[in-house]
Formats: C-alpha cells, structure tokens, sequence
C-alpha cells in the first residue's frame, strides 16, 4: 500500500554524454519521486532518456564518456550523487534493484542461473554458501519457475526469453530492495509471456511493499499497472500525473500524440493512425525555447520564436505540465 512519504526524490538531474569533445545532455533537469508501494511509469520514444535516468539512479552511467552534471537523488533522505563508488555498490541490489532490458546479454553466459544469485546473497546478506542455494531456490520459486531444483545448475542459453526474465526479477528481487527499477522487463517476450512477467511483477510489489519504476514504451502496460505516469520527450520531463490524468487529460500535445497513436478496437481499421509528425530533435545542437515547437501541431507565437520557457508548471494537485506547451495542445 502506497504512502505520501517519499522513498525516492529525484531533483533537477542532468546527465550528459561526451560526444566529439562536446557534452551532450540527454537528461535535462529532470524531477520525480516514487513513494513507498508505488508504481511510477516512465514513458516516451526510444531515445528519449529513459534508461539513462535509470543507470543515473544506479549510479552505473559510465564514464568516460558519461557523467552526471548535477541534480539530486535523495534515497530515504540520503543524496546518491555523494556517495562513493564502495558505498554505491551497497545500495545496488540491497536498496534499489534493477531488471535490464535484455536478459540474454544481462546475465553471464559462463555462469550457472544458482551461481549468479548466490554470489548477491553471499556478498549483500552475509549468507554462507549452503543457506545462498537455499534461498536462491526459494527466490525461483517465488517468481514461479518451474522445477528450480534442476534449474538452478542451468545456464542461461538452457533457457527460454521468458525464463530467463524471471531469473533477472529473481536477482533483482534477491537482497529484498525497496525500490525496483523494470527497464522495459518485456522486451523480446511475446503478449502472453509479457503478461505472466508484469502480472508477476506487480504481485511481488504487493507482497513484498515494493516499489517500482516501470520504464516502458507501451503506454497500455502503463494502464493497466502504474498509479503515476512521468512522460519524457528529449532528455525533457514534459508531462506527469496520475495515471487517470494523464490518459483522460492529457495536456501535452507530445502526450496526446502518443496516445492517439495507440490502435484501438473501437476504430475503423481502415482509417489511418495520426501520427507525430517530425523528428526528434538531434540534441548535439543548441535548441533555444520550447524542445517540441519543430513538432508541435499548434505552436504559440513564444513557442517559435523561441521565447518560451521550460520547465513544469502544476495545473492541477499532482498534475505537472510543461508551462511552454500548457496551452498548445
């Protein structure tokens, strides 16, 4: 059960990459917190900085040629970005856990399913050997793979994409964290193994009290399982609010995009799905005002001289818009 108190509080951060001698900010002054029990979604194209967030929370961006430039990342208070790296490695997996993307290239090929979840529990919870496999089958159980007896000495090749995604919630969930970061957890996985995962996913956050940052593209995983959505476009967190709000009253036009985009049952088939129209802005180059004017269906006057201002402006109680494109939409 969520809770006004905040577990996780993200201010202002901005994380760049040096490209060509030059850095080049692909998150730019973004803001969100993530309460105890709660789910918040990450949305937007790919390309948009959402897995960058995610590896800034971790502490993994890599450097050279990442680095991050500023910001806060308060965890229970505490600011992440002041720890050092041993510090760091103990809050990996023990307070904030993270499913990656692809599964295959995530675990270690050379490597036993049992040896890569024993290792965390030997190192994280002090576990000898003999109590780490114990609790390493409980864990595949917990995430319901079948006979985990046998499994814990397979490889990961041995195993099927849905398998071995439940191998990653299994390492990610092993030091019991408070936090879980799900990288798009479906990638690769067909509809109906992607249900069983995010099914899955949600009944351990239920369980266990943990919350998640559920970083996805598909705006109907978000439906169905996030209480808040954070919506970013460029590195730029333009839209966020209540899941209900977002869907039903989206004020953003690059929101509104996304969701018209989404086929529906109740459409014509034969009609064409609206698009948006452009391109992502290339993020090398200096854009002065509004990031989204180049795509924006009704830009303002502001919007194209680029006299606009960015930055969140709260319109309604936890519903937080870009103040440049409040209106455009």
């Amino acid at each position: 059960m969520k809770n006004n108190t905040k577990l996780l509080d993200v201010k202002n951060l901005r994380t760049a990459f040096n490209v060509e001698g030059k850095d080049v900010t692909v998150v730019n002054d973004v803001s969100f917190d993530l309460s105890p029990g709660e789910i918040v979604g990450l949305v937007g194209e790919s390309g948009c900085g959402k897995s960058v967030t995610a590896l800034s929370l971790m502490g993994l961006v890599p450097d050279p040629p990442g680095k991050i430039l500023g910001g806060e990342i308060f965890l229970e208070g505490k600011d992440l970005l002041k720890f050092s790296e041993s510090d760091m490695e103990k809050v990996r997996g023990k307070e904030i856990g993270m499913i990656f993307q692809e599964p295959m290239t995530s675990l270690n090929p050379v490597l036993t399913i049992g040896k890569q979840i024993t290792e965390i529990l030997e190192l994280h919870q002090e576990m000898n050997e003999e109590e780490a496999t114990k609790e390493a089958i409980e864990l595949l159980k917990l995430v319901g793979l079948p006979d985990p007896e046998l499994r814990i000495n397979d490889h990961p090749h041995q195993l099927s994409g849905g398998q071995r995604q439940r191998i990653m919630i299994a390492i990610a969930l092993s030091c019991k964290p408070k936090i879980l970061i799900a990288d798009e957890p479906t990638t690769a996985l067909d509809v109906t193994i992607q249900a069983q995962i995010l099914e899955l996913i949600q009944k351990l956050s239920n369980e266990l009290g943990t919350s998640i940052i559920l970083i996805t593209h598909n705006l109907g995983i978000l439906a169905r399982y996030a209480n808040k959505i954070n919506v970013m476009y460029a590195g730029h967190l333009i839209e966020s609010g209540s899941t209900d709000e977002i869907f039903y009253n989206p004020k953003h036009p690059y929101t509104a995009g996304l969701l018209n985009s989404v086929p529906r049952l109740d459409l014509d088939p034969n009609i064409e799905l609206p698009t948006i129209k452009g391109e992502v802005p290339n993020l090398a180059e200096f854009h002065e005002g509004c990031i989204f004017n180049s795509r924006c269906p009704n830009p303002t006057k502001e919007c194209k001289e680029g006299k606009s201002e960015m930055g969140l402006i709260e319109i309604k109680a936890g519903h937080w818009v870009d103040k440049c494109c409040v209106n455009c939409k």
